[in-house]
């Protein structure tokens, strides 16, 4: 698929008006996607685990305009309250949008949305909930192309998604999720996230993620900006390149259920990320000294009890540890007794991979039962 195939030939149905509402997850990057090129394309292919309770419910109610129509007509509530400062971030996404979605501009919206997980958690909610917003948008255009059929409806979503927010691609399906053109990974594309196609041992089918919150603050530094600090970083192309590799080194990791292997790569990815935020002009330290103390403890786990867990980081603080169903108890007591400490507040989530977004019922829902 390309770029023109997500514009509708023309509609065969109307809605004067109507309701929908979709929950769709984060995501957590196993192969990091750090730099971009114009129009969301990433410089390098990603790959990450779909979550499942930290997401995103949103609901788009929507009424027929009349009269002319210059310009977008929406409203935004977050949490049940006004959100005028996420606006600017909605129109951005609507002009972006416009042209693979024509009827815009013919409705009124009201955008009522919520997050699962705590507000100003340190959790990223850009990707959960542009992908939510775009599920909502493409219920929409399916009322107006009866059709429409739902991997198609999924792929559009993604790649809607990804003009919000690029991570956000990955947060339309799961469990395991490529976004990016790789040479090794058939369908693969920059345009949107695919399901891996490769065999993945049942041992990655059910892994836990417990979200260590570390710094409740704003990032430091904006995502948009860490990734043009790409733009003529000294290590960028290794770096690209490093992703490329990688991905293809876990071909044979999740077919045979390598977690030794698993951990090498995850963890270096994570390390290598913040590396290059740390080596770019302007440079920034996103770990915090906690951070540092958690990883430092994990290792030490690892190495005295044999166990399988390991870390990995986002562009900020906080730190995800990753573990096999069959390690849960183990590690659990583990986060309790040594870890949480270094939490702020002693916060955490605990989290295990999802399989996407779902529709939620609502007074108007017509389509799916």
């Amino acid at each position: 698929m390309v770029e023109n195939d997500f514009v509708p030939a023309g509609y065969t149905a109307q809605s004067e008006r109507g309701k929908v509402t979709w929950r769709a997850p984060s995501n957590i990057a196993l192969v990091k996607y750090w730099g971009k090129r114009e129009n969301q394309i990433p410089a390098n292919p990603s790959l990450s685990f779909t979550l499942d309770a930290c997401n995103t419910t949103t609901s788009l109610s929507y009424e027929k305009r009349n009269g002319k129509r210059t310009d977008f007509s929406f409203e935004l509530f977050f949490e049940g309250k006004a959100k005028d400062d996420f606006k600017p971030k909605i129109e951005l996404f609507f002009k972006r949008t416009k042209h693979y979605l024509p009827f815009l501009k013919d409705y009124h919206f009201k955008i009522e949305t919520s997050n699962s997980f705590p507000h100003s958690s340190g959790i990223a909610s850009s990707a959960s909930g542009m992908a939510a917003l775009s599920l909502c948008l493409m219920d929409l255009e399916k009322q107006l192309d009866p059709d429409m059929g739902m991997d198609f409806m999924l792929q559009k979503a993604s790649f809607l998604a990804r003009l919000g927010s690029g991570s956000a691609c990955r947060s339309i399906q799961g469990n395991l999720i490529q976004w990016g053109a790789h040479s090794g990974i058939p369908g693969s594309s920059d345009q949107y996230g695919i399901q891996y196609p490769f065999r993945v041992h049942k041992v990655f089918k059910n892994y836990h993620d417990t979200i260590l919150l570390v710094d409740k603050g704003k990032k430091q530094v904006s995502s948009t900006m860490g990734h043009n600090l790409m733009h003529g970083h000294p290590f960028a192309d290794n770096r690209f390149k490093q992703a490329h590799e990688n991905i293809s080194r876990l071909k044979p990791v999740f077919a045979d259920g390598n977690l030794k292997e698993f951990i090498n790569i995850v963890e270096s990815e994570a390390l290598t990320l913040h590396a290059m935020m740390m080596t770019s002009e302007p440079y920034f330290m996103l770990m915090k000294p906690n951070t540092l103390e958690i990883i430092h403890k994990i290792w030490e786990f690892r190495r005295e009890s044999n166990s399988n867990l390991c870390f990995t980081l986002d562009a900020g603080a906080n730190v995800h540890v990753l573990y096999p169903e069959f390690e849960k108890e183990k590690v659990h007591q583990f986060i309790k007794n040594e870890l949480i400490v270094f939490c702020e507040k002693e916060q955490y989530i605990c989290d295990r991979i999802g399989f996407g977004a779902k529709r939620l019922k609502s007074v108007s829902d017509n389509l799916y039962g």
